[in-house]
């Protein structure tokens, strides 16, 4: 929970320095955003690489554990359909682009920013830290009433870092694994999912 507070407090102090114009106009016209994107793929990536479980959660992989991703992917797609048929406030694209961050705030908004501007990378962000904060404040609720893998499910591609104390606190140390395999897989295809969503639909 601090670590969603401490970048929602970050979001806060770049937005009254941006309204402010402290920022000199040649930092906020420069590619800042695209090389912030290269460097958190970067570390992405070095995360994974260097994560001793994300090893074992490979060699763990089996077929009933694959479809964990799977089905987060096609549930998520189902709620941010019907979200859209509701408010329908920006086109189908736009808004499951939004939803295929997956809780991962930093690099979705990133890229839905540079690819729709900045009000809908604005959305994208907060959206993506309220399912974290969600997560994290009904973690033990979700496995109580929907099941172990319910927890994992809503935590999307955090399950494998900021929510994985939750999940395991609340679905139990045996789903650690299967917590940890499912939010490396997210992690892996949010750059994919968003880039084919936002291009070619």
């Amino acid at each position: 929970m601090r670590s969603s507070l401490i970048i929602l407090a970050f979001f806060a102090l770049g937005l009254a320095l941006g309204i402010s114009n402290w920022f000199p106009g040649s930092w906020v016209s420069a590619n800042a955003g695209e090389y912030a994107l290269y460097f958190l793929m970067l570390i992405v990536g070095v995360g994974i690489g260097a994560d001793p479980n994300s090893l074992v959660a490979l060699k763990a992989l089996n077929f009933r554990i694959l479809l964990v991703p799977i089905s987060t992917i096609v549930g998520t797609t189902m709620g941010v359909a019907l979200f859209w048929l509701v408010f329908s406030t920006h086109t189908f694209s736009d808004t499951i682009a939004v939803g295929y961050g997956f809780g991962y705030y930093s690099l979705s908004s990133i890229f839905i920013s540079q690819a729709r501007g900045e009000t809908l990378g604005v959305i994208a962000l907060l959206a993506n830290i309220i399912r974290e904060i969600i997560t994290l404040l009904l973690a033990p609720m979700f496995a109580l009433y929907f099941g172990k893998l319910a927890p994992i499910a809503a935590g999307g591609a955090t399950s494998m870092d900021t929510t994985l104390p939750i999940i395991t606190k609340a679905s139990g140390k045996e789903y650690a694994i299967v917590s940890l395999f499912h939010g490396i897989v997210l992690t892996v295809l949010v750059p994919f999912l968003v880039t084919l969503v936002l291009n070619f639909f």
